[in-house]
């Protein structure tokens, strides 16, 4: 089994502050309580959104792949490819297809590239953002070997 949250570093989370004095400050041209309602709700708008950004999971459970809201049979999957932080860049720019499912984020600079062989599905590969890309593929050849045991 794996589970990975994907949660946005604490650097991140200076973002909110500076939101919530920003909204302070335009509101402040109304009065001292508009400017204090302004921060606050500016503040906690920010953080309610970083936090469901930095809430995507991946894991792997009972013969499925669940990346954010994709859940996937691990049957229906290929060979995982680990990617490096050069590797990751590159097939997240120039090596991206369009029809590829991303579960990605910026600031996980490794990542994970999974083949999809199911011939009804027409996405060519995952790429899922993950701090440990060996230990998800791992996770997944594990979880592949299970289910071919029960069958």
């Amino acid at each position: 089994m794996y589970d990975e949250r994907l949660t946005a570093p604490l650097s991140m989370w200076l973002f909110p502050a500076g939101s919530g004095i920003s909204f302070g400050l335009v509101f402040y041209l109304f009065g001292i309580v508009p400017g204090l309602l302004g921060l606050v709700a500016g503040t906690a708008a920010a953080a309610v959104l970083l936090s469901s950004y930095g809430s995507a999971r991946i894991r792997v459970v009972q013969g499925l792949l669940v990346a954010g809201d994709a859940r996937i049979p691990v049957e229906a999957l290929g060979t995982a490819h680990p990617l490096d932080r050069d590797e990751a860049l590159a097939w997240r720019t120039r090596k991206a297809n369009a029809r590829a499912f991303m579960l990605l984020r910026s600031y996980i600079p490794t990542a994970l590239r999974v083949e999809v062989t199911d011939p009804n599905d027409p996405t060519p590969y995952l790429y899922l953002s993950t701090r440990d890309p060996e230990g998800l593929a791992a996770a997944l050849d594990a979880a592949k070997q299970e289910v071919l045991k029960a069958a």
